[in-house]
């Protein structure tokens, strides 16, 4: 598997000393970008098409908007971020960030970039990126057999079952 490189399109909502996205920037595990290339993959809660191990194909570069999730709905829900035809939605995963801990899905930037790589084949560079957080081991010790499952599903599909099997409850009352 080639190498994908981190991208991060910041939007400057959330208090700057609890910013994972400037801390990836910082330490050059991710690059700050102004546009969002059509063609990298963009992570997007709202899509409806999962992300799968056979994206890595697709592109070299992955892409998170750094919003707050106060924000998030209104600032997702644009023409640009819902039309961009690489939007892959993060399959669920539990936060370790103190903010949201144990919370489905409400991961922060550095969390849904390391869950993305990892998705994607790279395991290497989300301990990275991890490692650079006090509680980052807790979100690769949390998911790591439900990340193990997801590199290994084979398609969209089996992403699908396997989030059913993690996440009965949560998904059913989301999809209602």
């Amino acid at each position: 598997m080639c190498e994908i490189k981190t991208q991060i399109f910041m939007l400057f909502q959330d208090n700057p000393t609890k910013c994972t996205a400037s801390k990836l920037v910082k330490f050059k595990l991710a690059q700050r970008v102004n546009f969002i290339s059509e063609k990298s993959i963009l992570l997007n809660p709202l899509s409806k098409v999962s992300l799968s191990r056979k994206d890595s194909t697709l592109s070299s570069s992955i892409c998170a908007i750094d919003c707050s999730w106060n924000h998030t709905y209104g600032v997702l829900n644009s023409r640009k971020a819902l039309s961009h035809k690489l939007a892959r939605r993060l399959p669920s995963l539990l936060a370790a960030n103190p903010t949201n801990y144990s919370k489905i899905g409400k991961l922060s930037t550095a969390e849904a970039l390391a869950g993305a790589l990892y998705v994607l084949g790279d395991r290497r560079t989300p301990e990275l990126i991890m490692n650079k957080f006090k509680w980052g081991h807790t979100f690769l010790e949390l998911n790591c057999n439900i990340l193990a499952d997801y590199f290994n599903a084979e398609n969209e599909l089996q992403i699908a079952e396997i989030e059913k099997e993690y996440f009965p409850l949560t998904l059913k009352l989301k999809y209602q």
